[in-house]
């Protein structure tokens, strides 16, 4: 390349140079001077009460301009929208409600059984227990065929004891009785029944004029053996249990309630049982104590029901369903499918008289056949929604919606007509 052809080259860059930084100083100067964009002008007789931006509208400004979350205009939120008098409502048109299923029912106060659905085992009736001892230091001579789990009846023979205190006892006693003084006579007879033995086997050895020191033990109940010590040949100690049994003519349903609803519990309290093992099947029985301690593990509380048995039918260990009935008391009811949980505060989407919907809190209690109560936020005749409130609560949320606390003024309900009380026959 000649020199000329670079001084060429040279001058050529520097001027192409020089027109791009030309041309970005217009183009910064340009954009500079623009005025930006200003948000859309009141409409006419429409007072603003602030902007916010759709894609955060929790958040409120005091003047139009751009988001500071989003490079977006901020809108104006209107007074006839809605304002500090009450929620703005989200509109929705007859075909749009008619597709989403929207349903709508009145508040009502209505007669509520506070009846409380929870699970329980079977267990012995731990009041109905004997236990059967030696009264005397001696021996087991004989032994029955029974052993634990076995169901025997009242009186049934446990074990045959050979006592020698009682054969000694009663041999003096009929020593005395030949004396034919009554005084004497009564003082020992006095004392075989201070040492354990019955009218029975007194009368036995009056009869026969002998002394009988082999006794029969029998269990005094009807029931299951729990525990049995009584074998061939041991030696017995005063006061040695022989055998334990539990009686089956009652028994104990230990049902689990929450402890939030122990409220809802009292001693006294009717309930029915359904086991898995008798379908179709109910057993009527009634709260006799609810226990002073709380199951750390699974927040509960243990309710003691007892059941008659009739026939032994009931086992310890079965699994039944427990309904808790309460006394039915007059409450203010929505549907409990109008209840919405978000897990801070329980909602319901209130249907206006303009056709629009909004959110309001409410304090609800007990629950049952598809009723709720409600404590607090509502009044009776205010329409709620019982069908798609959860897309109008998405709707309302998105758009920044207050909700209705519970303390807000409610409106007054409205007299119903001659017509809408024959329809709500």
């Amino acid at each position: 390349m000649t020199p000329a052809s670079t001084q060429k080259a040279r001058w050529g860059a520097s001027l192409l140079a020089a027109a791009l930084v030309a041309g970005g100083a217009g183009y910064w100067l340009g954009h500079r001077s623009e005025p930006a964009p200003q948000a859309a002008p009141a409409a006419a007789g429409r007072q603003i009460l602030y902007y916010y931006d759709p894609m955060a509208p929790a958040q409120h400004f005091d003047k139009p301009g751009k988001s500071p979350f989003m490079d977006m205009q901020l809108i104006p939120k209107y007074a006839d929208e809605g304002g500090a008098a009450g929620p703005a409502g989200v509109a929705i048109d007859s075909a749009a409600r008619q597709s989403l299923g929207i349903r709508v029912v009145a508040v009502k106060t209505g007669s509520l059984a506070g009846t409380l659905n929870v699970t329980g085992t079977i267990d012995f009736n731990q009041r109905d227990v004997a236990i059967v001892q030696a009264r005397s230091g001696g021996f087991v001579q004989r032994v029955y065929a029974r052993a634990p789990g076995d169901v025997i009846r009242a009186g049934a023979p446990i074990a045959d004891l050979l006592l020698p205190d009682w054969g000694g006892a009663q041999a003096e006693y009929l020593s005395v009785r030949r004396l034919g003084r009554p005084d004497l006579t009564a003082a020992a007879r006095q004392r075989l029944r201070l040492m354990g033995m019955s009218d029975g086997l007194i009368a036995g050895v009056e009869r026969s004029g002998r002394p009988n020191g082999v006794v029969t033990v029998t269990t005094p109940i009807s029931g299951v053996i729990q525990t049995l010590d009584a074998r061939q040949g041991v030696t017995l100690a005063m006061g040695q249990t022989l055998a334990q049994v539990s009686g089956l003519g009652t028994v104990w349903l230990n049902a689990a309630v929450p402890e939030a609803r122990a409220g809802d519990v009292r001693i006294g309290q009717g309930a029915t049982a359904a086991l898995a093992g008798f379908p179709g099947e109910t057993f009527a029985g009634r709260v006799i104590a609810i226990l002073p301690t709380t199951q750390a593990d699974s927040r509960t509380l243990t309710v003691r029901i007892e059941l008659a048995n009739r026939g032994g039918r009931l086992r310890p260990g079965m699994f039944a369903t427990v309904a808790l009935g309460g006394d039915a008391r007059p409450a203010l009811l929505v549907p409990s499918e109008a209840v919405i949980r978000t897990g801070t505060r329980v909602l319901v989407m209130l249907a206006a008289d303009d056709g629009r919907y909004h959110p309001a809190e409410v304090r609800v209690g007990r629950e049952a056949g598809g009723q709720t109560e409600v404590l607090a936020g509502l009044s009776e005749g205010e329409k709620v929604i019982a069908s798609g409130q959860f897309l109008l609560d998405s709707e309302a949320s998105l758009s920044g919606m207050e909700v209705r606390p519970i303390g807000a003024p409610q409106p007054a309900a409205k007299p119903r007509s001659a017509l809408e009380e024959a329809g709500g026959q």
